[in-house]
């Protein structure tokens, strides 16, 4: 049984574009090994994060190459050889003055960009799609609460997907039936959040037993998980594809095998999938409106 899966997994991995997954979709936010920066942003709000990065990146490293030449400058022209008889004063206002506003300006300047990109994040819109996130120990649950059906996700190669956390020639067949390839091991859940591209999603995010987290870089959302609270982010994909993330709090011994999966695909798929997922989880039909609680 071991050599037949082992053979499976290399015949269609012979076979299967590393880029392609599932329904013929591009994996856009995946980390890539031995690089370094921003998954490319898929949103806004991803777009102004990592313009604000940048930007404050520049501030500083213009600081640092600032101190760093003034620091050279004492050195060799203040130095004992330079300056035999250093000069003995206390105080020099003007200077005193420049170091004490500088500084306030600079970070005036950094919160007039930072705030509203943070503001951005925080005001929540209304939602065309809206789905309740639960983080649990070790995996997530997702309610489409438009619609009153909800699933939950597991990694692929989880205990509860016949796993041990273990990337083992079983699991590998398991990645390549959903569509991915051993190097999606640990990213690839057997059931993924679906979204339209060009949609506001507003998820709604809790914890059932202690802190999760819940967020994919490629969105620039992230948001804790809270037991007993309700917190809410929001994101509007801009490109079909498929997108990764992990529980970003620590949450228990199996933290690390808690992925999130998101496919971002057309209105036509969406409301494909939509109504077979409505029909598999018995959900209300897109001809019924759920009464959303307040």
């Amino acid at each position: 049984m071991r050599l037949t899966s082992s053979l499976m997994a290399a015949l269609t991995a012979l076979f299967t574009l590393p880029a392609m997954a599932q329904d013929g979709l591009e994996i856009v936010g995946k980390p890539a090994e031995g690089k370094m920066g921003f998954q490319p942003a898929a949103t806004e709000l991803a777009r102004d994060l990592q313009w604000l990065d940048g930007m404050i990146n520049v501030i500083i490293i213009s600081i640092v190459l600032f101190v760093t030449a003034l620091l050279v400058v004492v050195m060799i022209r203040y130095n004992r050889r330079s300056n035999a008889t250093p000069a003995k004063f206390t105080h020099n206002s003007p200077l005193e003055i420049a170091w004490t506003i500088i500084p306030i300006v600079i970070l005036v300047f950094i919160g007039a960009f930072s705030l509203p990109v943070l503001f951005k994040q925080q005001e929540i819109p209304e939602g065309e799609i809206n789905i309740k996130v639960t983080g649990y120990q070790w995996y997530w649950g997702y309610e489409y609460t438009d619609h009153d059906f909800a699933f939950d996700s597991y990694m692929i190669g989880a205990p509860a997907t016949g796993g041990d956390n273990r990337l083992t020639p079983e699991v590998e067949a398991q990645l390549i039936e959903a569509g991915y390839s051993k190097d999606e091991f640990l990213l690839a859940t057997d059931t993924s959040v679906v979204v339209p591209v060009g949609k506001t999603v507003v998820m709604t995010v809790t914890g059932a037993d202690v802190i999760h987290s819940w967020t994919i870089p490629a969105f620039g959302v992230k948001q804790d998980a809270v037991p007993g609270r309700l917190a809410q982010l929001w994101f509007k994909a801009e490109k079909e594809g498929i997108y990764f993330g992990q529980c970003s709090e620590l949450c228990g011994q199996a933290h690390a095998y808690m992925p999130i999966t998101v496919k971002v695909v057309s209105e036509a798929e969406y409301e494909t999938w939509l109504d077979g997922a409505i029909e598999e989880y018995a959900g209300t039909p897109r001809s019924v409106t759920v009464a959303q609680a307040n």
